[in-house]
């Protein structure tokens, strides 16, 4: 196998889907490692690096939830959960909280494996954060604001916090993560919505406006979130680490 193929860690307590589905993937070009829970996981993850995770949202011991939520604390690695058919709540939650994608047990592989070259597509098309991995800040302060990454606040050179829909947060957080380059409306919807890109295909558009009228001097005339016809918006300020 090249070590040039994606390497790609699989997560599930059931023996049976992670050697079948192992087996699957390296049939189609892939390098796998296995883990039967999440501490497992973890120790797989500190030994080498991988570029997308499978997930199973329900293990014993510590759930897929909260490994979730580690791994995004040190990393950005893309992530698909496999969540058990009739568990909306948890694929909710797991879209919301940022996973990539997911995929309903029981599951067709060739589905999955779909899934996995689009997410991984999607990752290799979007521009490197600025140097910067997440987990390494938690506080990025911009012109007048700081963005609270941890408490998902974001509050002004007065102390007051501004209130963010879950949308308009990932999106700031899309920005600034970016500062000064131009985010097509594809490569925000890749960042902010995932496998719901192509549901929400004008939200961007909705949404930054919304945004522009919470942070911008003058929302009829942008000075922060600039419009680049043709091209998609840039965050034009520059990004420091807050005290």
């Amino acid at each position: 196998m090249s070590s040039e193929a994606p390497h790609i860690l699989v997560v599930d307590d059931h023996r049976d889907i992670r050697e079948t589905l192992g087996r699957f993937l390296e049939k189609h070009g892939m390098r796998i490692t296995t883990a039967e829970d999440a501490a497992m996981a973890r120790r797989r993850l500190r030994a080498a690096a991988v570029d997308l995770i499978v997930l199973d949202v329900m293990m014993p011991g510590e759930d897929g939830l909260s490994l979730f939520r580690h791994i995004r604390e040190t990393m950005d690695t893309p992530v698909i959960f496999l969540t058990a058919i009739g568990e909306p709540m948890d694929r909710i939650v797991g879209l919301e909280m940022g996973a990539d994608d997911y995929v309903t047990k029981p599951f067709e592989p060739r589905e999955l494996l779909a899934r996995i070259r689009a997410v991984l597509r999607r990752s290799h098309s979007l521009p490197v954060a600025g140097g910067r991995k997440r987990g390494e800040e938690t506080r990025l302060a911009f012109d007048r604001w700081v963005l609270d990454l941890a408490r998902r606040e974001l509050t002004g050179e007065d102390g007051v916090v501004v209130s963010l829909s879950t949308a308009e947060f990932s999106l700031l957080e899309a920005l600034v993560r970016h500062p000064n380059m131009v985010l097509s409306r594809e490569q925000l919807l890749d960042l902010t919505k995932g496998r719901e890109a192509d549901v929400f295909d004008r939200s961007i558009d909705n949404q930054v406006s919304r945004l522009r009228r919470k942070i911008e001097p003058d929302s009829r005339n942008p000075s922060l979130i600039k419009t680049v016809w043709g091209g998609g918006y840039c965050l034009a300020a520059a990004v420091t680490p807050a005290p």
